[in-house]
């Protein structure tokens, strides 16, 4: 290898294509040691990126872009793309305040030819494009779709292909291999893709057929002859093929040649196209090889050795909601034989590994398919089992239309636990989960609820399935809760009952989950100034407690509701419909996420934004408690 420090002197793509082969071997190597580096310091998604490195140095190389346009499926494996594209100075600031996002952003670069962040996208995105060129008579612009870590288990990459098969795009879709979204690929999906791989005569054959026919008329000869290779040594249909595709590879996706030599061919065969490569999650980092669920986004680490460096390692510190979850679970499936889980790709996160080792035939992980969870969970729910569905707030989205018409619509008593629910921080606006509550309030016949704390999420947990009737939803924040003895004997929550937390003259607030502690953060504040407020802890958005309702209008000049979520939509809007229903006049201040997309941040960051906190409450009570006493005033 040269001396010199390659990267150093690549800015943009342009800078890519005056290195020899030997140079952008280097390159890659000097991109992952760089990507290694900076996660280590800023934490972000690790695994992915590793293992698109020889793919993305090749994509720029081969194409002109962002004229030809490349689609990253989820997008967290960008980071490559992204300092080859003009942001390597700014790489350091990756997911913080004010800094690049994590995953690509059409307002961010003209290289990030759509905005990726939840998964299965990229083919529907790129064949609009691609047609969007075609009917302004560009049929030879090309548009790549890059799609892995699970993305093919998603209904829409489906839908794209089989739309895309009809007609007639200049699509070349990647199929980036590597067995394995955050926890193991899992599906008939991933076997058929696992038999193409372990065929190692079909493969050798492919590709020497194919690096002959590229000298030649390849173009005008190479399905036919592809086709009969495929038929003859695995004597069956090719998927992509069924489809109109045409198929090439499975290649290494790791060997830079043999990556640039393949793209410069297909750059010039029109049509619809996949080329399936082979790579490894964590490539080249060795802990991140080994332990890929773990090395997804692993927090920070040490650059050298891989190991962890744990933050929270203190015995004083609670446990995160999620683990609460995961443990609570466990303990009613022992109790009840008919409590069964799912989730879409994320055992791991959701903490239903421990619902998985102990009960596996009651666990089901459906893959990237938050549409078919719900719906799986509501055939399972009509046969007499008790489904806890669990799914990130920012997925839940995707099955809407599943919730209303399969779910709610027949009164079928799934239990939806909604991670991730409200600020999720550093994934930004397509990972905050701030809508769900507005989503579901609409629905009838839909039980919506917010533990403040542990507590309250276990025995949550437990009424939800002691005689379930009806759809139940549970949502919960990312992170730690606030109590050490959280594992308290359950307790039955009466539903659409609120809970008395403080009691006070000055100001009423109602809060909603585990923004409630942030109140009794300033409450405490408030009492040292003699200002009392009266808190309640709403529990429950549907049915909400209008006996308290009632009563706060009437004793309180001054309302204050906070929630981790749209205030359009959620409990700031039921509140205030409350208040026009019954003509009180109270003056009600709303607390919560505004009409925006959060972008990324800290938790912490973004709520002191937002004006959510303790130390916001505290001067929100005093600034209108002040006004009120001047009002009083003027008016004596």
């Amino acid at each position: 290898m040269s001396g010199k420090n390659i990267l150093d002197g690549v800015n943009k793509p342009d800078d890519l294509k005056t290195l020899n082969r030997k140079e952008l071997k280097q390159l890659c190597g000097e991109l992952r040691q760089f990507i290694i580096n900076e996660v280590a310091e800023n934490p972000g998604h690790l695994g992915a990126n590793l293992g698109v490195i020889e793919l993305t140095v090749a994509l720029h190389y081969v194409f002109d872009t962002p004229k030809e346009t490349i689609v990253w499926d989820v997008g967290h494996q960008a980071y490559a793309h992204k300092i080859l594209t003009g942001r390597k100075t700014s790489f350091k600031t990756n997911r913080q305040l004010h800094g690049i996002s994590g995953f690509p952003k059409i307002q961010e670069s003209p290289y990030d030819s759509f905005g990726t962040g939840h998964s299965s996208t990229s083919i529907s995105a790129a064949l609009g494009m691609a047609m969007a060129d075609a009917l302004n008579g560009d049929n030879k612009t090309n548009h790549i779709a890059v799609i892995g870590d699970g993305g093919l288990t998603g209904g829409m990459s489906f839908e794209a292909m089989n739309h895309a098969g009809d007609i007639n795009p200049n699509l070349l879709v990647i199929f980036n291999d590597n067995g394995i979204a955050i926890d193991r690929n899992v599906g008939a999906i991933k076997e058929y893709f696992a038999k193409i791989t372990a065929s190692k005569t079909y493969n050798k054959l492919k590709w020497r057929t194919w690096r002959l026919l590229r000298r030649t008329w390849f173009h005008k000869f190479i399905n036919k002859i592809t086709t009969t290779i495929k038929s003859a040594i695995l004597k069956q249909s090719n998927f992509f093929e069924s489809l109109n595709f045409r198929y090439f590879g499975p290649i290494d996706g790791h060997n830079i040649n043999d990556l640039i030599a393949i793209l410069s061919d297909l750059k010039v065969v029109p049509g619809r196209k996949v080329l399936h490569i082979i790579t490894t999650k964590g490539k080249g980092f060795i802990k991140a090889e080994k332990e890929q669920t773990i090395y997804h986004a692993p927090g920070q680490y040490n650059a050298e050795t891989g190991d962890l460096i744990e933050k929270d390692c203190n015995e004083t510190k609670t446990q995160k909601y999620q683990t609460v979850f995961g443990k609570t679970l466990l303990e009613l499936a022992e109790k009840n034989n008919k409590i069964v889980a799912i989730t879409p790709a994320m055992v791991s996160g959701s903490s239903l590994t421990y619902m998985q080792q102990r009960f596996p035939d009651r666990t089901f992980d459906v893959g990237i398919a938050e549409q078919h969870a719900v719906t799986f969970a509501a055939g399972l729910a009509h046969r007499g089992m008790i489904p806890f569905c669990s799914i990130y707030s920012t997925f839940l989205q995707r099955a809407y239309d599943q919730i209303i018409h399969d779910i709610a619509l027949q009164k079928l008593p799934v239990i939806f636990c909604i991670d991730r629910a409200g600020i999720v921080g550093e994934d930004g606006p397509t990972h905050q989960g701030q809508f769900d509550l507005a989503f579901l309030r609409p629905i009838p016949n839909m039980i919506i609820s917010a533990p403040i704390d542990e507590i309250e999420l276990r025995n949550l947990m437990y009424t939800a399935q002691t005689k379930p009737s009806l759809p139940f939803a549970i949502r919960y924040p990312k992170g730690r809760g606030v109590h050490h003895d959280w594992k308290q004997p359950f307790r039955h929550v009466e539903i659409g009952k609120a809970k008395l937390i403080s009691e006070g003259k000055d100001v009423a607030i109602l809060s909603l989950g585990h923004a409630g502690n942030y109140v009794i953060e300033a409450t405490a504040i408030l009492n040292l100034e003699n200002i009392k407020v009266q808190h309640y802890d709403m529990v429950f958005l549907k049915p909400i407690d209008e006996v308290v309702l009632k009563h706060v209008m009437t004793n309180y000049s001054v309302v204050l509701t906070i929630e981790d979520g749209a205030i359009k939509g959620g409990l700031a809007s039921e509140v205030t419909e409350f208040i026009c229903r019954n003509n009180y006049h109270v003056k009600h201040i709303p607390l919560g996420i505004p009409d925006n997309f959060v972008q990324q941040g800290t938790v912490e960051e973004l709520h002191d934004i937002l004006g959510m906190n303790a130390a916001h409450i505290v001067n929100t009570v005093k600034t209108n408690i002040l006004e009120k006493n001047l009002l009083s005033l003027q008016t004596n």
